[in-house]
């Protein structure tokens, strides 16, 4: 098993979630990154220097740093962010020392491969996008008051439906995301990524936020055509807790089909979950409408205890045991 080239695609805590378990298992292990935070630390250094967002690639190196004293220090480093009353405040290091490398190397790839030496890192970290990206989304507001209620008052009309732009406000948004997209519509695909998708042996999307981290990387026409038509087989891995935000109110099922919707010809091999999301007074219903989920999507459906204790945080042991699993029987 250590010799499979893994991918893991996504963005924020949820990718660095795969890539701290991952690294368990193999060392031939490229992380995709999603270029679309616009928020914080990474919002204020694109707009102010026209670059990618550091924020998600840095913590992707973070969580392959390697796991010594020299590792875990300049973990600690480039994660440490400054307070003050000026303007440093809440910007992290790592943001900050992969920026002034891409300024001064002049390439994107290499600044973080830069970083990767420095970290010890177990695996490689690569953009998505050769250029910053915008997600904007449609979103229902849901329903508005009609013109009375009781017997024979109009019916209320549909949702609103508004259009909503940038990565941080879809995240946040109270509605229902319809469907998202990318400004600029067609961005280039980083070359090293689709390699790496091209030439993989598994594939894992996922966890993470659903609309803003993971589906984005369908939304690259030749990263999607890799994610597609590679021989790699692919797992996708669902969050642990309810959704907020962005996928309120969405079951597991409907996270599968989203992802479906968006990359119809693209089948799943496995799908991953913790039982614990299936809980409640539906849990049978809703085991039964995830398994079919993923029986259309052509997988199979992997049941395993993936947070750790009771926080809705994944175990990095358990969930590579669970992957261990997943690449034995999918």
């Amino acid at each position: 098993m250590s010799s499979l080239r893994v991918v893991a695609c996504g963005g924020g805590h949820g990718l660095a979630a795969s890539l701290a378990a991952l690294r368990h298992l193999t060392e031939r292990l490229t992380a995709v990154v999603t270029v679309a935070d616009d928020g914080g630390s990474s919002g204020r250094l694109r707009e102010e220097l026209g670059v990618l967002p550091p924020g998600d690639l840095r913590m992707a190196l973070a969580a392959l740093c390697d796991d010594t004293e020299w590792g875990r220090t300049w973990r600690d480093v480039l994660q440490h962010r400054f307070a003050s009353d000026g303007p440093l405040h809440d910007h992290a290091v790592g943001n900050l020392l992969i920026v002034a490398l891409w300024q001064r190397l002049g390439d994107a790839v290499e600044g973080l491969d830069l970083v990767a030496r420095l970290l010890g890192a177990r695996g490689r970290v690569l953009p998505m996008s050769s250029v910053p990206l915008a997600i904007e989304a449609d979103v229902a507001l849901g329903h508005r008051r009609g013109g009375g209620e009781g017997a024979g008052a109009p019916a209320p009309p549909g949702p609103r439906v508004v259009l909503v732009r940038g990565q941080a406000q879809v995240a946040t948004t109270s509605g229902r995301v319809l469907e998202v997209r990318l400004d600029p519509a067609e961005p280039p695909a980083r070359p090293e990524a689709v390699a790496a998708v091209r030439e993989a042996d598994w594939v894992v999307l996922g966890p993470g936020s659903w609309f803003t981290s993971v589906i984005p990387h369908l939304l690259v026409p030749e990263l999607r055509a890799a994610l597609v038509g590679t021989a790699a087989r692919r797992a996708l891995v669902l969050n642990l807790s309810a959704p907020r935000g962005e996928s309120r109110g969405l079951t597991p099922a409907q996270h599968v089909r989203a992802l479906a919707a968006h990359a119809p010809t693209m089948p799943l091999d496995a799908v991953l979950a913790d039982p614990r999301t299936l809980a409640g007074g539906e849990d049978g219903e809703q085991r039964a409408d995830l398994e079919a989920a993923v029986r259309d999507a052509g997988g199979q459906l992997l049941l395993r205890r993936l947070a750790a204790g009771r926080d809705p945080v994944h175990d990095p042991l358990r969930l590579a045991t669970a992957f261990r699993d997943v690449f034995d029987v999918a």
